[in-house]
């Protein structure tokens, strides 16, 4: 069995403005983002660390580096998922997080699963 068919970790999310926290005319704008982590490959895999990038409407980015998401190292066996909730807060209606999680297979295999571009929007800031 290849390494790419043994370690294989499919990565989806999702963003929402969350208006009730947001104050626009102080240039605040929160946004929730709901992430799934499954594993396709035919090993286990425990997630370790994050790392995302952040990138405002004016180009300003930020990166986030961190042990585990929401305070959780899960192990997905194959075929399990993993989903979370976290938030960021941009200066920007408009943005883009994309990114990636170190994971370790468990025969102490480090790998990263890519976290593809997703867009953070105010309803209507895009035309």
């Amino acid at each position: 069995m290849s390494t790419s068919e043994r370690y294989k970790i499919e990565v989806t999310a999702t963003a929402e403005y969350v208006a009730a926290q947001s104050r626009p005319e102080d240039e605040h704008f929160v946004f929730a983002y709901h992430v799934t982590i499954r594993n396709v490959g035919a090993g286990p895999a425990q997630l370790l660390a994050r790392h995302w990038i952040i990138t405002d409407g004016h180009g300003k980015v930020q990166e986030v580096h961190g042990q585990g998401v929401i305070g959780e190292q899960p192990t997905l066996a194959p075929g399990e998922h993993f989903r979370y909730t976290s938030g960021c807060v941009l200066e920007t209606p408009v943005g883009t997080m994309h990114g990636r999680y170190q994971m370790l297979g468990d025969d102490e295999h480090r790998f990263e699963a890519e976290i593809p571009p997703f867009m953070l929007a105010m309803p209507r800031a895009l035309h």
